[in-house]
């Protein structure tokens, strides 16, 4: 049995929840207020879900879904998600945030702060793109025409091919952005965030894209 462990159970991360459970997976979910928290959330998923602390979630992990604010990203556990594929469905809002620098002069990106705080972990930054609602209410089987496309990057082929399974699973295609590093082309405020594009278009959203100081 595959067991998809959730580091935050927000929106997104509740609807990969369920996009997990349909697949007949195990969830465990986390929080920042502790288990307890969740009680109601885990009765609502039903079977195959249960709450228990961040670094239990992680360890229990098959694969991993960081889904909280940038700012608190050096609270997730780091030793138990070593060797691990961990999806960052993350993005960087300064209002929600706060400054940081490495942020705002674009030298880095948000996945490639988090995989710098994993640096055994194989992280793919995914899901970042798509309103939590439209992850059930996009989806479509395979091979079904206009299917709406989301973008993945990563350092790791193998921890990609991963996500990109699971992301067709959820009813999705996929485009493959390249490194870690490219994963500013579907960031907030680009041409490819949160909006409805099948694959083709999304090539050409994510080749548009402009880095923030040259808009």
């Amino acid at each position: 049995m595959t067991t998809l462990g959730l580091i935050g159970a927000g929106n997104i991360g509740t609807a990969l929840a369920q996009v997990a459970l349909s697949q007949g997976w195990d969830v465990v979910l986390s929080n920042s207020r502790g288990p307890e928290t969740l009680a109601e959330l885990v009765e609502e998923l039903g079977r195959g879900a249960r709450a228990a602390t961040a670094a239990e979630a992680a360890a229990a992990a098959d694969i991993a879904v960081v889904t909280i604010p940038t700012k608190n990203i050096d609270g997730v556990p780091v030793e138990p998600l070593a060797g691990k594929t961990v999806i960052d469905t993350n993005n960087y809002y300064p209002q929600r945030d706060g400054q940081i620098t490495a942020l705002d002069d674009e030298s880095t990106t948000v996945s490639e702060l988090l995989q710098a705080h994993l640096p055994t972990s194989k992280v793919v930054k995914a899901f970042n793109n798509i309103a939590a609602l439209d992850i059930l209410g996009d989806a479509l089987p395979p091979g079904s025409a206009n299917r709406r496309a989301l973008a993945i990057a990563g350092d790791d082929e193998a921890a990609k091919a991963t996500v990109a399974a699971f992301i067709d699973a959820a009813g999705f295609d996929v485009v493959d952005a390249g490194p870690l590093a490219e994963g500013w082309r579907y960031q907030r405020d680009t041409p490819a965030y949160v909006a409805r594009f099948d694959a083709p278009a999304l090539r050409e959203k994510l080749a548009d894209a402009k880095r923030y100081k040259d808009m």
